[in-house]
C-alpha cells in the first residue's frame, strides 16, 4: 500500500525522520533562514539524501507546519515526487490519469484533490503549452513538490498499468456503477475525460470498471474537480482513513 506523506516540522524532527531513513520526498524553508547554521546542516544533510529543497513564504509553512507559531523548516516524508511512470504505478496506491481535459484550471484543481486524498501520482494527457501545464500547477497549489505529476500519452499509461496488475477505473456518466457500490481500494488507475465529451472510446474500452457519480441536478454533470473528489473520498472512506 503506497506510504501517506505526512509533515515533519523544525530541524529537530527532521534530522530524526533522517536518521531513521524516512524518506523525505521535499523540504520548504523560510526565506532568509538557510542562513542560520542548524537549518544550513540540516538543508545540506537533505540535499545529499536527494530531497528538493524549497524556499518559500510564510504562508506555505504555516499551512504545511503544526503546532503553533511559524516554523522556519517544515518537511514533507513520503516518496520522492521526481518519480516516473513505472515507480509510481509499483506504488501501488491510487493513480489518476486525466485525459483529455480542455481546461488547465480544472486539471490543476483536480491534481490538488489527488494529492490531499493521498495519491501515489498524477499523470495528465492533454493539449496544454508550456503556459497550460504552469497554470495547472499553479492551480494545484504546486502539488507537484510533493506528489509526481508526469505529461504522458493515456493509451500508454492504462498498458502499463495492466501490465503491473493495477485495475483501470473509468469515471465516466456511461457508468452503472455508484462509487459505493465498487470496491475502489485495490490499487488502481482512475481515470478522467475530458469536461464536455467523456473518455475517448478507445480508452474506455481500456478501462476494467466504470464508474458514475449519481447526479441529480439540471446541470448535467459535475466540474470534474468535484467528480474526483467524490471518488477519492469514497476510497478513503472504504479503507477507512
Amino acid at each position: 500500500m503506497q506510504l501517506p506523506r505526512r509533515s515533519a516540522t523544525g530541524t529537530r524532527e527532521i534530522g530524526a525522520a533522517l536518521a531513521a531513513g524516512e524518506a523525505v520526498a521535499a523540504v520548504f524553508v523560510a526565506r532568509g533562514a538557510s542562513a542560520e547554521p542548524e537549518v544550513a546542516a540540516l538543508l545540506a544533510r537533505v540535499r545529499d539524501a536527494g530531497a528538493s529543497v524549497h524556499v518559500t513564504g510564510a504562508g506555505v509553512l504555516r499551512r504545511f507546519g503544526r503546532g503553533e507559531g511559524l516554523p522556519s523548516v517544515v518537511a514533507v516524508l513520503g516518496p520522492s515526487p521526481r518519480a516516473g511512470l513505472d515507480e509510481v504505478l509499483a506504488r501501488a496506491g491510487a493513480v489518476w490519469l486525466l485525459a483529455g481535459l480542455a481546461y488547465a484550471t480544472n486539471a490543476g484543481f483536480a491534481i490538488r484533490t489527488a494529492e490531499v486524498a493521498g495519491a501515489a501520482g498524477v499523470v495528465i494527457d492533454a493539449a496544454f503549452g508550456a503556459a497550460g501545464r504552469r497554470t495547472a500547477l499553479r492551480a494545484s497549489m504546486r502539488a507537484d513538490r510533493v506528489m509526481p505529476v508526469l505529461w504522458l500519452p493515456a493509451p500508454d499509461v492504462a498498458l502499463a498499468a495492466h501490465r503491473v496488475g493495477l485495475r483501470v477505473v473509468a469515471l465516466e456518466e456511461s457508468g452503472a456503477t455508484a462509487p459505493w457500490a465498487a470496491d475502489l481500494t485495490h490499487p488502481s488507475l482512475f481515470v478522467v475525460g475530458n469536461e464536455r465529451r467523456g473518455i475517448a472510446p478507445e480508452l474506455l474500452a481500456r478501462c476494467d470498471e466504470v464508474v458514475r457519480v449519481p447526479a441529480a441536478g439540471f446541470i448535467p454533470s459535475y466540474n470534474v474537480q468535484a467528480a474526483v473528489a467524490a471518488v477519492a473520498a469514497e476510497r478513503l472512506r472504504q479503507l477507512g482513513a
